[in-house]
């Protein structure tokens, strides 16, 4: 087979004292997201995605949450490192595509900075990554501001 899909989800609580990393980058709130890591949905569900593709199991497995080494772990590293765990298993990333679910703030001024920075991640054109934004409307545990989560989908093809 010369492509591969995955799919990742992942969600996080929303807590006073914390940064919001969304896409490797700190979105100014008065809530962030609680984690072992920077609790970086977005860039969590990306790698569940990556790695889904290759059924290389979960983020969890590869950084779990019991290794004091991954506390406060930059998941810009940890997109790093599953970028190169595909790579050497001779594939590359052809596109993704992502959606936030989130109130409050509204991400469209941060879109694109997003983007750039998960295109440069995982050495694609920016044309090739898709993040987009959503609030729930007000229902379930993101509509409340309760959490936060993300959804990814990864494109990957045979070098």
């Amino acid at each position: 087979m010369s492509v591969r899909v995955g799919f990742g989800y992942d969600s996080h609580r929303l807590v006073e004292g914390r940064p919001l990393m969304l896409g490797g980058l700190h979105v100014p709130h008065t809530l962030g997201s609680s984690g072992h890591s920077d609790a970086d949905v977005l860039l969590h569900a990306l790698c569940d995605a990556l790695l889904g593709a290759l059924a290389m199991g979960d983020i969890g497995s590869h950084f779990p949450d019991t290794d004091p080494a991954y506390k406060d772990a930059d998941s810009r590293e940890l997109l790093a490192a599953v970028v190169a765990l595909i790579q050497g298993k001779g594939w590359t990333v052809g596109n993704v595509d992502c959606t936030v679910v989130l109130e409050r703030p509204k991400l469209r001024p941060h879109i694109d900075t997003m983007r750039r920075i998960i295109a440069e991640l995982l050495g694609l054109a920016q044309d090739a990554v898709s993040v987009k934004a959503t609030t729930n409307e007000k229902m379930g545990f993101a509509g409340r501001e309760e959490g936060v989560c993300a959804y990814a989908v990864a494109l990957l093809e045979k070098k």
